[in-house]
């Protein structure tokens, strides 16, 4: 492929702005799935394996993704955004209809088919990066997609509530959903369509310098002959960032699959109940459960938007991030030492925390790591990977963010967390230290070749 030209900042942000519905179906699932797995009966310690469907999915999917739209060529829609498409389609469908699920094999249903069809647009859109934008460019097209994100992140994870503001009820019977969440998912379904579809139809995408030849290599490929040549040999660079990468999500995986117990519980004394320890016949008990659960939903809503805050943060840091990648070169390493370091601090914060009010420092913390996860290692990645394979080495690379949440779902963060006490808070102290951990391997990663450039952004 020929040298790539500079891109201004109007086309890499609509290049990127598929990523705010993606970040809206992820925040919803990442804000709101708890919440729906306890409402419809599910203890506090079977969230983290009702949440596997998540990184089984990605562990699956993206290398396929990543290979196949590496190989593929629509004369319409080019390489990438065939599944763009596809997968927006898919997960607005499932966003849709997952708050009605009556029982939990159909939430966990639903949740395998809402992470596997976000996985298929997701994966794609890094490797656009790449694709699209020379090498000093990359750092400021990767920060910019994570604008985007904290934007999305921000907005969807206050939707339940602000839903309820404008009249819609939060409260619902036992194993009901709240309309207030039905109606979130349903604004998120919309978004998620309306945004791909933008990015889908106002970027282009470089063909193969040679088409025949393209297509000729791409008939003799082996997907799991290729797939499993490349997992053994992974540049370096790649090994070192995983390990990073692997303290990092398991991190966050514990955030999304036990924030709202372990927070409901410890800072708005508001746990989720049970209904089986209320005898709904008698009316004191029915009651007793109503208000119960009306402060549970309640607590989760406020849950919801304080975990919002996250994605606020994140944009912020990328704003600046950009700003500053637009014209210095930026210090990939450094940056992501200090973000998980500060990220990691504010998850140990949440045990001392009493008063609500006080929640949103915390996840501002969170939310510096978050912007730096999303932008930081896949700008330090890029310049050891070579181009023609960048969708599947994209989509092995994100390996490393599913594993650790298989580890966490399948009994990792409920063991970790109850070597410090069975309250579920002490989850976050888990998440917290992972998070620096990952950030002391930092240490053992290289530079990258693209930060041996000034890292400029576009031109306008």
């Amino acid at each position: 492929m020929a040298a790539q030209p500079r891109l201004s900042f109007w086309q890499i942000w609509n290049m990127s702005f598929g990523f705010l519905g993606i970040q809206f179906g992820f925040a919803l699932q990442g804000g709101f799935m708890s919440r729906i797995f306890q409402t419809l009966g599910a203890d506090k310690d079977a969230l983290p394996l009702l949440w596997i469907a998540a990184p089984l999915t990605g562990l699956m999917v993206q290398p396929i993704i990543g290979y196949l739209s590496d190989r593929t060529w629509h004369p319409r829609f080019g390489r990438r955004r065939p599944y763009f498409l596809i997968g927006a389609v898919l997960s607005s469908i499932a966003l849709f209809f997952m708050p009605y699920s009556s029982a939990l094999w159909m939430a966990a249903g639903f949740l395998w088919i809402l992470d596997a069809s976000i996985n298929i647009s997701m994966e794609p859109f890094r490797a656009l990066v790449a694709d699209k934008l020379p090498e000093q460019q990359r750092s400021y097209g990767f920060v910019l997609q994570t604008l985007i994100i904290g934007i999305g992140t921000w907005v969807a994870s206050n939707l339940p509530w602000l839903v309820n503001q404008m009249g819609v009820s939060n409260e619902a019977g036992p194993g009901v959903v709240p309309d207030s969440v039905k109606i979130a998912f349903a604004i998120g379904a919309f978004v998620f369509l309306a945004s791909v579809l933008i990015t889908v139809f106002t970027t282009d995408e470089y063909p193969p310098d040679d088409l025949a030849r393209f297509r000729d290599e791409s008939a003799k490929g082996n997907l799991v002959g290729e797939i499993l040549h490349h997992v053994r040999h992974m540049p370096p660079q790649m090994l070192k960032l995983g390990l990073v990468q692997f303290f990092s999500w398991f991190a966050f995986f514990t955030m999304w699959s036990l924030a709202t117990p372990a927070l409901t519980e410890h800072v708005f004394k508001a746990p989720a109940p049970d209904p089986a320890a209320f005898d709904m016949a008698v009316a004191a008990q029915a009651q007793a459960f109503q208000v119960a659960n009306a402060a549970y939903q309640s607590a989760a809503d406020q849950v919801g938007s304080a975990m919002g805050v996250y994605g606020l943060s994140s944009m912020a840091v990328a704003l600046l991030l950009s700003f500053y990648a637009a014209r210095f070169r930026l210090n990939c390493r450094l940056v992501h030492f200090l973000s998980l370091t500060l990220g990691g601090i504010g998850f140990l914060s949440m045990f001392y925390i009493n008063d609500p009010s006080q929640l949103k420092w915390s996840f501002a913390l969170i939310g510096v790591a978050w912007a730096s996860i999303l932008s930081m290692p896949y700008a330090l990645l890029s310049g050891a990977v070579d181009p023609k394979k960048m969708g599947v080495m994209m989509g092995l690379f994100n390996m490393f963010i599913v594993l650790p949440q298989i580890a966490a779902a399948l009994g990792g963060v409920n063991a970790a967390y109850r070597l410090i006490g069975p309250q579920a808070i002490n989850a976050m102290t888990v998440a917290g230290l992972s998070l620096i951990i990952g950030g002391l391997l930092v240490y053992f990663v290289q530079d990258s070749a693209g930060e041996s450039h000034a890292v400029h952004g576009g031109g306008h």
